[in-house]
């Protein structure tokens, strides 16, 4: 190899170093510049409670701190007569530090301006779980596959959450199908909790309880 060879390779070798480095910048830049703000997320436009009635399985989750449920995390919604909503959740928890079972929750909707967005009163069907008020936000759903639910409990002073919650729902306990990936992911990176969730695996455990 001759000396402008070798004085072309290393350009060239310095060049793909400084692009990389730009790109990975220009990465920074765009996760700096997302809009994290609560009040500007966006849920699920033209919401319809009636066809997001039913069974949903909880695929994966992000925990806010003291959420009850484990796993095993079965939530079904219900229209009423008087076209409220209701649901009751079950799942497995552990209570007295080591002692498994099966829970049920209910949890009844108050609607808002935006379909989307509900105010829900939560409580444990045993006076030891949890009780509570939260949002419940759909983020998005294409009702017969899967939807992705938003909470945050506490906003902090810039706008962001300082405590969320959030479920990944799916009609199957087997999780989401490979062509729901890629939209859940990006919901995901929207309401900025992309890489904080953690799979919520169905064993059975509820199911004879």
């Amino acid at each position: 190899m001759t000396e402008n060879q070798r004085n072309l390779c290393e350009l060239s070798h310095f060049v793909f170093r400084m692009l990389r480095y730009v790109v990975a910048l220009c990465l920074l830049a765009l996760a700096w510049a997302q809009d994290c703000q609560v009040a500007n997320i966006q849920v699920m436009q033209n919401f319809d409670k009636t066809k997001y009635a039913g069974v949903w399985y909880a695929v994966a989750k992000k925990d806010p701190e003291g959420l009850f449920l484990i796993d095993n995390v079965v939530a079904k919604f219900t229209i009423e007569e008087d076209s409220k909503m209701t649901a009751t959740a079950k799942g497995r928890v552990i209570i007295l530090n080591n002692w498994e079972m099966c829970a049920d929750m209910l949890a009844t909707f108050e609607e808002t301006a935006d379909p989307a967005k509900f105010r829900m009163r939560y409580w444990g069907a045993a006076a030891y779980l949890q009780t509570g008020n939260d949002e419940h936000w759909v983020i998005d759903t294409d009702y017969v596959n899967y939807a992705i639910h938003y909470s945050c409990r506490m906003v902090d002073e810039d706008g962001t959450c300082l405590d969320s919650y959030s479920f990944i729902f799916s009609r199957y306990p087997e999780g989401l199908r490979a062509e729901d990936q890629h939209i859940v992911t990006q919901k995901k990176q929207e309401i900025c909790l992309l890489g904080k969730y953690r799979r919520v695996p169905h064993t059975g455990f509820c199911v004879s309880s």
